[in-house]
């Protein structure tokens, strides 16, 4: 099986952050669609659950939820990085908002590996005394180094784009105060006008 963790906030459970939530789930849907039944995905954050589980329902094994309300600490990977060890997986990724700007952010993923991968590689004997044990306790080691770097990475973007959803929103509503300003005015001095004649017709009547 194929791991596919979309995270941090990879995916947060707060919103009024603009796409922050959707770009992540739309690339790990179409991971699903591509891949199907072989995937199964790790959720990081209750918005990309939310997302995800109306059609994939099936393939989410685990989901991490209260992320995004504190920032993100190494013992926050640390846990759920010790979730995934009764998980087995050939290979893996983790999908995540890669902080570039504060007004941009991108959604990129990262590897992971199984133990068996990392033992199968050809560069691996440059290092002495690497029995299973090591390779072990460096891939738990990693994955949450990995964890807390997206988090963090994820975390940033969500802040960005919060603060730029909130700017255009005070603008955009500025805008229809202004709008909505004027035609009061408009509206007023037209029922005052109206008034107006009606008083000044009634009088030449009168006469």
């Amino acid at each position: 099986a194929i791991i596919s963790f979309c995270g941090a906030s990879d995916s947060p459970d707060r919103g009024l952050c603009g796409a922050v939530h959707t770009q992540v789930s739309r690339a790990i849907r179409n991971e699903l669609a591509e891949s199907g039944a072989n995937t199964s995905v790790l959720c990081i954050g209750d918005k990309s659950r939310a997302i995800l589980q109306r059609l994939y329902g099936k393939n989410i094994i685990l989901v991490a939820n209260e992320i995004g309300r504190k920032p993100p600490s190494f013992l926050d990977a640390a846990r759920i990085a010790q979730q995934t060890k009764d998980f087995n997986f050939t290979s893996g990724k983790i999908v995540y908002n890669r902080f570039k700007s504060v007004v941009s952010y991108s959604t990129s993923e990262i590897p992971l590996f199984s133990a068996a991968a990392v033992a199968a590689a050809p560069k691996l004997g440059v290092y002495d005394s690497l029995d299973e044990d090591v390779i072990k306790s460096y891939l738990e080691f990693s994955l949450a180094s990995l964890l807390f770097y997206c988090l963090k990475e994820s975390a940033c973007s969500e802040q960005s784009s919060r603060m730029t959803a909130m700017d255009n929103a005070s603008k955009n509503a500025g805008e229809m105060i202004e709008k909505l300003t004027l035609t009061f005015n408009r509206t007023r001095q037209a029922v005052i006008t109206r008034e107006l004649i009606e008083i000044i017709s009634g009088a030449a009547a009168l006469d």
